[in-house]
């Protein structure tokens, strides 16, 4: 979220200010092409209006929100949804935030349960959410994120959640943005990163300007506040403790936004890839016994190939090309491309111009993001959800930090190519776009997207690829009966072997659908899936015919 200073037009009073409340504008699209996604927000229920606060002051959080998940709230295997509220940065303690809870009835409709579920009580200005079941107990329970404590809810198993931030020791402090549930030492209990963007307060705004005098939202650079990582270890007994700085967490500081756990080096052991905003990306290696050790410079992701910084938003990390361990691509600013960092075993690349895209990317800003195979071909594509963080010359809406978002297809030589039309809408969707969540939300087999706009309704992307091929969706399950985070599949499929992870934190600001998906194109059968747990052991499972969502359960397989 570097911003760069431009010249901007002149126009009338207003046309400076963002607009409060602006509905996703669609726009007509450059070229015809068939759809990918159909929007249905508003059509399957959904009244939610995101608020950032802003009034007259450019307050620099409000331009960063908001949150979205998709999770399985009451284990009826329908996704249901979240989205999380800003609201007003001086609000009075305690006055609710507004964020809004959906149940998904699975009829194709959604039912909005926030009053009466704990979620329409919780206050603070909120920011993004991150999911897992951390007591263990088959209910999936939430985490959201946002200035000063953050607030964790624990699910009863029937919609309702209550708020046990203070007994288990989860609060927190500071400006907290993407988070996710970890288990960094393999004991069977999830713990929990936590990413901080800067320390920053309301006496320490700054008041920024354009060269034509218009106020402005102020770069990170203007705070020089880079903040330390929250790592928070799950003791067992329904309580945390703060072990960020004994873990190493204080040996690097950095402008967090978005983060992904993965056991990048092949050792059995998750470490967390952190993309920063402006300031070298951090690379935690876990050590072991709790510990850290910074190492993205050394492991070449700290910076790009021209050996810049760039300002890291989102984040995922997925095995792009079938040779067993995850690559990692980090959405940046406007002028800047993504970076793909190839895993090369020991070290990264960054290939950002061999796979196509270094020049597609770069006139937007990008947050949100995922690859995935949405047309199940058996080639991941890439969803980018985007949207400035200052003013420029150019507008696609009445929003002037409003942009359409980018669907690339993934084709042969693991390269990308931008769908056409932009976005993979029939008419492209314009938002100030931030979090985007993904998951099957009505278990057909395509990858849907729940994507947070500032200061607008969501967008709910409905996969509706032409041609789309076979597939298979694997819940995964540990000893406990909950999604087995961390956990890695390797699948056999044909004449391929692939990779995925089960996993719930990545993109920015989101939590996902657990479930691992894959695209099959033609291939009707997968004949084995081999699970190897946090712990190191292994288990096969298998054959599974293609087009089902079927369930993979530890100790159910064979060594």
């Amino acid at each position: 979220m570097r911003i760069r200073v431009v010249i901007l037009v002149l126009c009338a009073a207003g046309c400076s200010q963002p607009s409060r409340d602006v509905a996703p504008t669609p726009v007509p699209a450059a070229t015809e092409g068939p759809a990918w996604f159909e929007e249905i927000a508003a059509a399957r229920g959904l009244t939610f209006v995101h608020r950032s606060g802003h009034q007259t002051r450019h307050l620099l959080p409000e331009i960063m929100g908001g949150g979205a998940a998709f999770f399985d709230i009451d284990g009826d295997r329908h996704l249901d949804l979240l989205l999380v509220q800003s609201g007003r940065i001086a609000a009075a303690p305690g006055t609710p935030a507004g964020h809004r809870l959906y149940r998904n009835r699975g009829d194709g409709t959604l039912e909005d349960v926030s009053d009466g579920s704990g979620i329409a009580a919780v206050s603070g200005y909120g920011m993004g959410a991150a999911t897992g079941d951390y007591d263990n107990d088959g209910d999936v329970d939430l985490y959201i994120t946002g200035l000063g404590a953050n607030v964790l809810l624990q699910n009863d198993g029937r919609g309702h959640f209550v708020d046990v931030t203070a007994t288990a020791g989860a609060a927190g402090s500071g400006w907290s943005t993407s988070a996710t549930f970890v288990d960094i030492d393999a004991d069977e209990r999830l713990d929990l990163f936590v990413t901080r963007y800067l320390d920053w307060s309301l006496e320490t705004e700054r008041e920024c300007y354009s060269l034509t005098g218009s106020i402005d939202y102020c770069s990170p650079k203007n705070y020089d506040a880079p903040a330390t990582n929250l790592l928070f270890h799950n003791n067992g007994n329904g309580t945390f403790t703060d072990i960020s700085r004994a873990a190493g967490l204080g040996a690097a500081v950095g402008n967090g936004l978005g983060a992904i756990a993965d056991d990048v080096n092949g050792d059995g052991r998750l470490d967390v890839f952190v993309a920063n905003d402006g300031t070298p990306n951090h690379l935690w290696i876990n050590l072991g016994h709790a510990r850290f050790a910074e190492s993205a410079l050394m492991s070449g992701v700290a910076i790009d190939q021209d050996g810049a910084p760039k300002a890291g938003m989102g984040v995922h990390a997925a095995d792009v090309d079938d040779d067993g361990d995850n690559d990692l691509i980090v959405m940046n600013l406007d002028t800047e491309a993504d970076s793909f960092f190839r895993n090369e075993g020991r070290f990264f690349i960054d290939d950002t111009t061999s796979v196509g895209l270094r020049v597609a990317s770069r006139r937007f800003t990008r947050f949100g993001v995922a690859l995935m195979d949405f047309n199940n071909d058996g080639r991941l594509d890439l969803y980018e959800a985007s949207g400035r963080v200052g003013l420029q010359a150019e507008t696609f809406s009445a929003d002037p930090y409003a942009e359409p978002n980018l669907l690339f297809r993934g084709v042969a030589g693991g390269r990308f190519e931008e769908v056409s039309p932009r976005g993979g809408t029939t008419r492209p969707l314009v938002a100030t776009s931030r979090a985007a969540a993904f998951g099957d939300l009505d278990n057909d087999g395509g990858v849907d997207i729940l994507v947070a706009n500032r200061d607008a309704a969501p967008h709910l992307l409905r996969n509706v690829a032409p041609g789309r091929g076979h597939w298979l969706l694997l819940r995964v399950l540990d000893r406990h009966g909950r999604d087995a985070v961390g956990a890695t599949l390797s699948i056999v499929a044909g004449a391929r072997t692939m990779r995925r992870d089960v996993r719930t934190g990545y993109s920015y600001l989101a939590a996902n659908d657990p479930r691992v998906h894959l695209g099959l194109g033609d291939l009707t059968k997968v004949e084995s899936v081999t699970v190897r747990w946090l712990d190191g052991t292994r288990e096969r499972f298998g054959p599974f015919d293609a087009d089902q969502i079927a369930e993979i359960r530890r100790g159910r397989g064979t060594p």
